[in-house]
């Protein structure tokens, strides 16, 4: 495989799991981060750092609404729960050193 396939490769993973993610509201941030250690701001952070790294103007709203698929806080208002204790405490356990 060349650089050009690896790279395209990767683009396609990241679009599908953008795709996936877009079409599972359902999945709550706050469980993604529980169960794999990153959620979808995660992902918008990495890719407003790559955009950086590239030197690409890219601001944080516009990389959050190119992952959540609309600006965050129409996401937020529409499908974003609050945190149970239990999943806050899960949370706050794995942010300890």
């Amino acid at each position: 495989m060349n650089d050009q396939e690896r790279t395209e490769l990767e683009a396609a993973a990241f679009r599908r799991l953008v795709q996936h993610l877009r079409s599972r509201p359902d999945a709550q941030n706050i469980d993604l981060m529980n169960l794999a250690g990153f959620c979808r701001n995660c992902l918008s952070k990495w890719y407003k750092a790559a955009a950086d790294d590239l030197d690409i103007e890219v601001s944080i709203d516009e990389a959050r609404e190119e992952v959540y698929g609309m600006p965050y806080a129409e996401w937020k208002k529409r499908y974003q729960k609050e945190a149970t204790p239990e999943q806050q405490a899960t949370f706050d356990k794995s942010q300890k050193p």
